[in-house]
């Protein structure tokens, strides 16, 4: 395993165009050299990297740059998605107005203080207000502080940004209410209203407020601002805020006209499998999805994956072993709840692995679970799991055979769906890892990107 920087040796050699140092313990930052160069693959991932991330050459091509592992990354081009850089310090120089300054912050500071303290006692006015003027909970709810805070849009802002929740605006509907977009303060919205008459609509409610006020993470659809109060006729009203994912639902793309390449599907397979690492293992109290399904996976501008829909999510009470659960009985959608959900088994990690299964194989076969060929014994794991390893092609989305990419990765094709089929397992110890389910997508993912460099390159150089 190579350490240390990467040499600056490098930059000499004016003919490199592809470099792989994936796997590695390389530290410092990411050498800028590398945009001079005529690069078409730069593999950096799983290493130690951090610092700016370069902008220009290899680095702007997100199809030929991996740079997945490297959590102390920053800066790059917006498609990647990663913290902006913090700026560096100002130099010495600027000491000696450091006495100058020192002199005016101690005017400064009493009156900064004065002020901000009249800030915050017109706040908790303001809310004291709030609190009388709307309802924030049903009889019988409980709301903690921390969701009361997130209440801040009333029932006449929403109605006005989504012109009367019109027909025109709606998105989708469901048991749970209904999605319609709007603008609110000029940015574009997803505003899901509850259907209260529903039983569970307003637990439903508070349980996603309790969630989406806790996790941040770049594949989970983020809650901007919530409703809790009353409408036009004086009913209870409840909504919540997103951002608009432009690109709609993964359900949309794989039951619609339109198609997804392979390319495309792995990393979005890869960006729900990261959605879910963090909410089991990384969020300081686990968390549990329970409905994982393509209409809970939204797509934003860059057809990255988001995954939405916490309303039927469950914390587990402790961390605890690789196969963690929670002791509230859990339902989900047919086809993609787990097996053992349907013996009475309590929401369990293994549970959302399952799910995932099942979602990966439609991702790549374009079928539902549900769909009627599945009748008798055979469903979508079995369907899936006969053709492997070599007769994969029959069982895939036919798109992906028109485009002749499909030369390079019969292989890769197969892997990914082998990754499927580990973890729709019907056992749920038989299941694959999350972690080994990131390693794997991410392994398909660069040998496609590698072997289709090669091929092109060999089709630049006349097949040589």
């Amino acid at each position: 395993m190579l350490h240390g920087n990467i040499p600056s040796s490098f930059s000499s050699l004016r003919s490199l165009i592809s470099v792989d140092f994936s796997r590695n313990n390389f530290s410092g930052t990411i050498p800028d050299y590398f945009a001079r160069l005529p690069m078409v693959y730069l593999n950096l991932s799983d290493n130690n990297f951090e610092g700016n991330v370069p902008t220009t050459g290899v680095y702007a091509n997100l199809s030929g740059l991996s740079l997945f592992g490297n959590s102390r990354l920053c800066g790059g081009i917006p498609k990647l998605h990663l913290p902006k850089c913090i700026q560096q310090k100002e130099p010495k120089k600027t000491q000696k107005k450091r006495g100058r300054m020192s002199h005016a912050l101690q005017l400064i500071v009493p009156i900064l203080c004065s002020f901000v303290g009249v800030m915050i006692l017109t706040t908790l006015l303001y809310l004291a207000f709030l609190r009388k003027k709307n309802r924030f909970v049903s009889s019988g709810s409980v709301v903690t502080e921390e969701m009361k805070a997130l209440f801040k849009v009333s029932y006449n802002t929403l109605f006005k940004a989504t012109d009367g929740f019109s027909t025109e605006n709606m998105l989708g509907t469901g048991s749970f209410g209904s999605v319609f977009k709007g603008i609110l303060l000029g940015k574009m919205v997803a505003v899901k209203v509850f259907n209260l008459q529903h039983q569970g609509g307003s637990k439903s409610f508070l349980t996603e407020c309790n969630f989406l006020k806790n996790i941040r993470h770049r594949n989970l659809l983020g809650i901007i601002t919530a409703c809790s109060s009353i409408d036009s006729r004086g009913n209870d009203f409840k909504a919540l805020v997103y951002e608009l994912m432009p690109n709609g639902s993964l359900e949309r793309w794989l039951c619609g006209p339109e198609n997804l390449s392979l390319l495309q599907r792995v990393d979005i397979a890869i960006g729900v499998a990261h959605a879910i690492n963090y909410l089991h293992h990384e969020c300081e109290i686990p968390v549990v999805h329970c409905d994982l399904k393509p209409s809970n996976i939204l797509l934003d501008d860059d057809m990255v994956a988001h995954v939405g829909d916490f309303g039927l999510a469950k914390f587990l009470a402790q961390p605890q072993n690789p196969h963690q659960s929670s002791t509230t009985g859990v339902r989900g959608t047919v086809g993609y709840a787990a097996p053992e959900y349907g013996l009475g088994n309590e929401a369990s990690t293994d549970g959302d692995i399952y799910s995932y299964g099942i979602l990966l194989l439609e991702l790549m076969t374009r079928k539902k679970p549900t769909d009627s060929i599945f009748k008798d014994d055979l469903n979508l794991h079995l369907y899936a799991e006969t053709t492997l390893p070599d007769q994969v092609l029959h069982i895939v989305d036919q798109t992906l055979l028109e485009n002749d990419e499909i030369i390079v990765s019969e292989e890769i094709i197969a892997s990914v769906v082998q990754v499927g089929v580990a973890c729709s397992n019907h056992l749920p110890e038989d299941r694959m890892r999350i972690t080994e389910v990131i390693s794997k997508l991410k392994a398909a993912r660069d040998n496609f990107i590698k072997a289709r460099q090669v091929r092109q390159r060999r089709d630049y150089y006349g097949g040589e």
